[in-house]
């Protein structure tokens, strides 16, 4: 079993950063694939970026590329995603994923971390 604990979100301005964090805990080991997906009000979830524990991250969407960095740390089987320039297109719940090898898909998440930018 592997469990997901999002934390680090709340109310900015546009232009403030926040810094996303998700501690991994349980069965969770090297070979995992993590991501940071979003869901705004109203619309389909969508994947912002994801990493490996062993190698680099991808940020996907045109519209945080530059703003938003994923990053991880094995040691302290966290994941964090660095939200600079944000807009109050931002505004969403902000969840973490894990993926076993060989899993197709993302299937195991945290419970979410709000991030509200006020304009």
């Amino acid at each position: 079993q592997v469990q997901l604990q999002e934390s680090g979100g709340g109310l900015v301005q546009a232009g403030d950063s926040l810094r996303l964090s998700c501690a991994a805990s349980g069965r969770i080991d090297a070979n995992y694939a993590m991501a940071w997906f979003r869901q705004a009000p109203g619309k389909e979830r969508e994947a912002v970026g994801g990493i490996t524990w062993s190698g680099g991250g991808t940020i996907y969407p045109d519209s945080v590329k530059g703003r938003f960095t994923i990053s991880r740390d094995y040691a302290k089987k966290t994941v964090y995603l660095q939200m600079n320039s944000l807009k109050p297109e931002d505004t969403a719940v902000y969840f973490c994923a894990a993926r076993g090898f060989g899993d197709a898909t993302y299937n195991h998440w945290g419970q979410g971390t709000q991030v509200v930018v006020s304009s």
